[in-house]
């Protein structure tokens, strides 16, 4: 037997019986949907989050007062840590491989202008935070380079405000009160949009040590240390603990680069987008069920033909390729519309719901065709082998 009448001979035995060929393709059409529906929904989730963190860059790393670590003390011992301050914000900027080192502190405050008031989120920064948080400033400018101690009463706005307190007019120059004080404005923030479910349009920026004054506070929240792209991680790491512990006097601060919580998190995002796609491939498993279920039926139903083919010669290994051969076509079709079908659900999720973060993973739709093929063929085996064993004298003695 040739190869064109090979394919011939499984394509009319799949057309002969088209009912019992739909339904068996579309078990496996189901399972594949599963994988590429669930898949992409988890690497939508994957690429969501990993654009929210480096929207401020990767070269970073934060500097938060205390320090993470299991100590074997009682519950009621003093806590020794020193807050961090501007003088360490100052201290670190000399730290090797070191760009920027700017304090931060954050809290709500209300505004008021002209009789509107509005409530917001305030950053204390240094004037390097618009450059350590790669944040750009659409009009005026960022808050000046003053004496960190005593920095002037100014204050830059978030795009937001700046358009529920100003409207059309121009902000720059005019006078507003943050949390009771008058401060001038200098700037107006280009729209960053929410990261993380913190609005960045609705907020102001004051210089930092008005701000510890505004909340009572005796130390920052945190610094922002951004470093050379191209130096080892390890020795900026080592630079900032060699500074900081030389001024307090033991490592009393945590460390946290952006660059290991970017890798925290993609071990994580894809462990759950293999986890989905193991949980929709379960239902290629009740696809290869029924292809087990239909082809058996099939040998039983079609005794006199096996007999027949055996009698002009096809030998027990062509006999079990035409099987098996039913059993890949099956699962390949079935595969296919698969894909279509959740490659075209993921499409209109993403224009129903276009804040679900969908974005289909072509390596997981590609293994997934090859996984169906694989499971058409495993679920083949058993009545391809009984088929290729069918006596011939006895197959044609059935009819």
């Amino acid at each position: 037997m040739i190869t064109r009448d090979f394919i011939a001979f499984i394509l009319a035995s799949l057309r002969a019986h088209r009912m019992r060929t739909a339904l068996t393709a579309l078990g496996i059409a189901v399972g594949i949907a599963s994988v590429i529906l669930l898949t992409s929904i988890g690497e939508g989730l994957h690429r969501f989050v990993i654009a929210e963190f480096t929207q401020f860059g990767t070269n970073i790393i934060g500097v938060a007062p205390g320090r993470i670590q299991t100590h074997g003390a009682s519950l009621g011992a003093v806590n020794t840590s020193r807050p961090l301050s501007i003088d360490d914000a100052l201290a670190l900027r000399r730290a090797p491989h070191v760009l920027v080192a700017d304090p931060l502190v954050q809290g709500n405050a209300e505004l008021a202008h002209q009789g509107k008031t509005r409530r917001v989120t305030l950053y204390g920064t240094g004037p390097d935070f618009s450059t350590a948080l790669s944040m750009r400033v659409a009009s005026g400018s960022y808050l000046p380079p003053d004496d960190p101690h005593a920095a002037r009463a100014f204050v830059v706005l978030g795009s937001k405000v700046a358009t529920e307190l100003f409207g059309a007019e121009n902000p720059l120059g005019a006078r507003i009160r943050v949390g009771g004080e008058r401060y001038r404005v200098v700037g107006v923030m280009e729209s960053k949009g929410q990261i993380l479910g913190f609005d960045m349009d609705d907020t102001v920026f004051i210089p930092v040590a008005r701000a510890l004054d505004m909340f009572n506070r005796d130390g920052l929240q945190e610094i922002h240390v951004t470093f050379d792209p191209l130096a080892p991680l390890s020795e900026v790491e080592e630079g900032i603990r060699r500074i900081l512990i030389a001024r307090h006097g033991a490592e009393d601060f945590t460390l946290t680069p952006a660059q290991k919580m970017l890798d925290v998190f993609g071990t994580v995002l894809n462990a759950i987008t293999f986890a989905v796609a193991a949980i929709g491939g379960i239902s290629l498993v009740v696809g290869g069920v029924g292809i087990l279920t239909i082809l058996t039926i099939g040998v039983a139903e079609r005794t006199s033909e096996i007999g027949l083919l055996r009698a002009i010669g096809a030998t027990r290994r062509r006999i079990l390729l035409l099987f098996l051969g039913e059993a890949a076509l099956l699962a390949a079709l079935g595969g296919a519309a698969g894909l279509a079908l959740g490659w075209t659900i993921a499409v209109l999720l993403t224009l129903t719901f276009p804040a679900l973060p969908v974005h289909t993973p072509w390596a997981y739709a590609v293994l997934a065709e090859l996984v169906a093929v694989g499971v058409g063929l495993a679920a083949g085996v058993a009545p391809a082998r009984r088929a290729a064993g069918l006596d011939p004298l006895e197959a044609l003695r059935s009819e």
